[in-house]
């Protein structure tokens, strides 16, 4: 695929915004910790396969697949650049509330939320070095924009692994006060960086309105593919239903904001990669409620019969 407009042009996000974003999304992160204690690693120790096979889904398997999918479509080289930053980003903070709608293991969900998230202080950068080298258009960008995978690494851990320890540390102190602070930030936050995310579209529609459909059928392939490998890979070890359930939602449910951070401060808002972060943040939302609304209807369904 030869490159277009979507690999040269540069995202409007000013300096400001893109501070505002930093906060935002640390604010995610911290509000979701708020919810998590020492305790819900207990899990790895007591069941550890669902978590291993969730880990190995989230970090190897999508970014995997989401290499023969590009090599399959061919796409724009700052797509396909975007679509691994995508893969290699950890699983979403919505995440928990889709798993907890669709009946699955919450507590799964949780375990492997904080995992996949302290993981990818390290994985999400050599991730996106790694498979994006595979493919020869995507990987003359990265070459381009020479990247340092431990400035991105000290990045990630800052936005991600700071607020995550500080709210652990909120829980087991004031265990009270972490769940209702939660309850309010995780809303708050969400909706305010979804807000950032339909403004920094709305500044740059011309761009948007004219790539969308090219970009709409992309990250509709890629995400219900993300779905398929957690389901698969989850049936193939042989778990229960409820962790088929959730390995799925964490696969296919990415922290979209992360990579979109990522590409703003790295990348400095490459058009093609943001676009498909961006709408990727708002596509993942709606699939995921859709699938635990047909899971929440075929689970009534069997009730129903018994």
């Amino acid at each position: 695929m030869t490159d277009t407009l979507l690999d040269t042009v540069r995202i409007n996000f000013d300096r400001d915004a893109l501070w505002t974003l930093n906060i935002v999304l640390a604010f995610v992160m911290f509000g979701v910790a708020l919810e998590i204690s020492i305790k819900d690693f207990k899990q790895l120790w007591l069941a550890p396969k669902p978590v291993l096979v969730g880990v190995f889904s989230q970090f190897l398997l999508l970014p995997a697949v989401t290499l023969l999918l590009v090599l399959l479509i061919q796409p724009y080289p700052s797509i396909a650049l975007g679509m691994f930053m995508v893969a290699a980003c950890p699983g979403g903070n919505i995440s928990n509330y889709i798993t907890y709608l669709g009946g699955g293991n919450a507590a799964l969900s949780i375990c492997l939320t904080t995992i996949t998230t302290l993981l990818a202080v390290v994985m999400t950068p050599l991730n996106l070095q790694f498979w994006g080298s595979f493919y020869n258009p995507s990987s003359a960008l990265l070459e381009a924009v020479a990247i340092s995978p431990f400035e991105m690494i000290k990045l990630v851990s800052l936005l991600l692994g700071v607020p995550l320890v500080l709210g652990m540390m909120v829980n087991y102190w004031k265990p009270i006060v972490a769940q209702k602070l939660a309850k309010v930030l995780k809303v708050i936050s969400l909706l305010f960086f979804i807000f950032l995310v339909f403004l920094a579209l709305w500044n740059n529609r011309e761009i948007f309105l004219e790539y969308i459909l090219y970009v709409f059928w992309i990250v509709l392939a890629h995400n219900l593919l993300a779905f398929l490998t957690g389901f698969s890979i989850a049936r193939v070890f042989g778990l229960a239903l409820k962790n088929i359930k959730t390995i799925t939602i964490e696969t296919g449910i990415q922290n979209s904001g992360l990579g979109l951070l990522l590409i703003f401060t790295f990348f400095d808002g490459l058009g093609g990669m943001a676009l498909l972060a961006a709408f990727w943040g708002i596509w993942h939302i709606v699939s995921g409620l859709v699938l635990a609304s047909i899971w929440n209807y075929k689970s009534a369904e069997k009730k129903a019969l018994v």
